[in-house]
């Protein structure tokens, strides 16, 4: 394959930061983009030296791959479409509204032989990717993700907005699959919830507590990873990572423990995701986040939700 031929379908605040880096790559031909707002559609088109697509259907026979970034309700409809136009497909996060859609995307890439990737982004965090070195066999993870309300996010729950970010870090980072799951949640500003927190229990002895709220004052991107013998905290706002590793027992005055830290740069996560989509698509290899790790993340928001439902109506 020559230069890939894509589209980004939805520019709103995030869709128009997947275009631009589109065009950053040059083994990249931006197509066009299409939004349902022409206004928006165009202005985007024009700054990014491409066409605007009213109708996303349009670009099908056009393109090889497409980025969608549209509002979460709209996922399944429009990647439904272009899988089964045999177009390789990268779907923001959530992959779609339900677990059953998902399910029903991952079938029809498989099918179809192409690419299906989600937009788990902090899988291409450098402090993750950093930490991963770092880590064996996971037993306890406590993460925080916090964030001002953005009413972009509002379609969708705080679980499947801001905390799915989190679950997706921790199945990839733990083995066995979740066994068990109590939770609970608050709707603040919304009819939806707001704030959330659930405690997963999982096949192997792994814990993970989890706190995400799009409701607070200021942001906080916190995960911490406990293994035998080790502590890791790992900011993915800053880079910043510490690593205590116990070497020995106590003694008066000694502290039995050794403290690295790290200090990453940030790096561009988004141009990154976009690379190994485009890599994944040129190259025939698998996706890094696949169609089926958002089906999971998706399985394991929809357990939670569950469960916070649940207490609600006690």
């Amino acid at each position: 394959m020559s230069r890939v031929r894509t589209a980004v379908v939805g520019v709103g605040y995030l869709g128009r930061f997947h275009a631009e880096k589109h065009r950053l790559l040059p083994e990249v031909e931006l197509v066009g983009i299409s939004d349902i707002d022409p206004d928006v559609g165009h202005r985007v088109a024009q700054a990014c030296d491409t066409d605007y697509f009213a109708d996303y259907r349009a670009l099908a026979g056009c393109i090889d791959a497409v980025t969608i970034a549209a509002a979460t309700t709209a996922h399944f409809e429009i990647a439904k479409f272009f899988l089964e136009h045999e177009v390789h497909t990268f779907v923001e996060k959530p992959i779609t509204r339900s677990a059953a859609e998902a399910a029903t995307l991952v079938r029809i890439a498989e099918e179809r032989g192409v690419k299906l990737q989600v937009g788990h982004i902090e899988r291409f965090n450098p402090a993750l990717l950093a930490a991963r070195e770092k880590l064996g066999e996971v037993r306890f993870i406590e993460c925080h993700r916090l964030a001002p309300f953005k009413p972009r996010g509002a379609d969708v729950d705080v679980v499947l907005d801001v905390m799915i970010h989190d679950l997706d870090v921790i199945l990839s980072l733990v083995g066995g699959a979740p066994e068990h799951v109590a939770a609970i949640g608050l709707n603040v500003l919304t009819a939806a919830t707001d704030i959330a927190n659930a405690r997963i229990d999982f096949a192997g002895g792994a814990v993970a507590n989890v706190t995400a709220s799009r409701v607070s004052t200021s942001a906080q991107r916190k995960f911490r990873v406990f293994q035998r013998n080790q502590y890791l905290s790992i900011d993915f706002s800053t880079g910043e990572l510490e690593l205590l590793t116990s070497h020995g027992e106590w003694h008066e005055g000694e502290a039995p423990y050794t403290r690295q830290t790290w200090n990453l740069d940030k790096g561009d996560a988004l141009l990154a995701e976009t690379e190994a989509f485009i890599a994944a698509v040129r190259d025939d290899t698998p996706c890094i986040v696949s169609g089926r790790d958002g089906w999971l993340a998706l399985e394991l928001a929809e357990m939670i939700n569950a469960e916070i439902e649940r207490r609600a109506r006690r």
